[in-house]
């Protein structure tokens, strides 16, 4: 088995110290994942009110969405699983934007006109081979952008998971791949789906370098997803990142996780919590204090309110809008199928 990257360990204590960033960029990595916590303690709350739909939630993954998404420049792609809210969050997706998608409301549809971000991947591993290509048109544009996606371990057992890397290696495609092994697929724990026990030796049958990560860590989380994008963007091809972490929470909120687990192994990964691991670390450096962090809470709930209030002002979708955001430009088909809903709206 491959050497799990760890440089903070569960109890806040420096791993590898060798290894650990200045002091501004160990806050930046903690006000991220607070920010996304936040927004993902948030999230159930308003769905529970019924202002929002279906959401998983990822808390508990924080470091592994947080750590790696800041490792990108806002010129790179970034692709996303249904779960990785937080990861699009920390990349620059308006948090308005977010709560519409998970509204199911066309403004949360498309990204900002500068954000190489897509929309949330519910199709198992089909973003793979898509970062794939958006890798490869930026080699061909001759830039040093990279493309970054994001899948779970259930994902590493789709055949779109094994072309994507054998058509990254065998082309040098500047690439990230992250796969969270968070223990689920749905219902079905890793140890089913596959006898594998280490997914990140999976990049060896591809010729690419496959790196093994505590998921709990963010710093080393940020230090792993670095190196392979600065490995992609110097020209030496893709990465397949492992981050071993755990879905604490269900797979949705419609989900009932006592039905096929028991809650013995979820507060085990709970008392690894990524979070309260950073910042247990940063008061004993003398980095964080109380008030910081009431300060922060404050700064955060702000932020979430005016966001919830944007995108309560959305105006109601028309049904017409189902069409758009398809295609750049619509085909024929999508065309007479927007006459034929006018026309139905109008009789």
């Amino acid at each position: 088995m491959s050497e799990l990257l760890q440089i903070i360990g569960p109890g806040g204590e420096a791993v590898r110290p060798e290894l650990l960033p200045e002091p501004a960029l160990l806050e930046q990595l903690y006000r991220a994942m607070r920010r996304i916590r936040h927004f993902d303690e948030r999230a159930v709350i308003l769905h529970r009110q019924g202002r929002m739909g279906v959401y998983p939630p990822f808390g508990g993954m924080e470091a592994s969405q947080a750590g790696s998404a800041l490792a990108l420049r806002r010129s790179d792609w970034l692709f996303p699983t249904y779960r990785d809210s937080g990861a699009a969050l920390t990349y620059g997706m308006p948090i308005e934007r977010c709560i519409a998608y998970w509204r199911t409301s066309p403004h949360g549809w498309s990204m900002p006109e500068d954000l190489k971000l897509l929309p949330f991947y519910v199709p198992i591993a089909t973003q793979y081979p898509h970062a794939v290509g958006a890798a490869l048109a930026e080699k061909m544009r001759g830039t040093d952008n990279v493309a970054m996606a994001f899948i779970g371990d259930g994902g590493s057992s789709e055949g779109d998971f094994h072309e994507a890397l054998n058509f990254a290696g065998a082309l040098n495609a500047p690439v990230v791949f992250m796969l969270q092994n968070n223990g689920w697929a749905i219902s079905v724990p890793t140890s089913t789906q596959t006898k594998a026990t280490d997914l990140s030796l999976r990049a060896q049958g591809y010729g690419i370098p496959g790196v093994r990560v505590d998921g709990n860590d963010i710093v080393a989380v940020y230090h792993a997803a670095l190196e392979a994008v600065t490995r992609a963007r110097s020209g030496e091809g893709p990465t397949l990142i492992e981050t071993v972490t755990y879905r604490v929470k269900p797979h949705t909120v419609s989900d009932d996780p006592g039905r096929y687990r028991t809650e013995e192994a979820t507060r085990t990964w709970l008392e690894r919590d990524p979070v309260r691991r950073l910042k247990t670390f940063l008061e004993g450096r003398g980095l964080w204090s109380e008030e910081r962090e009431v300060a922060l809470e404050a700064e955060l709930m702000a932020e979430f309110e005016q966001a919830v209030e944007r995108a309560d002002a959305f105006p109601e979708p028309e049904p017409v809008e189902i069409l758009e955001h398809v295609f750049k430009e619509p085909t024929p088909a999508l065309r007479r199928q927007r006459e034929q809903i006018l026309e139905e709206l109008r009789g």
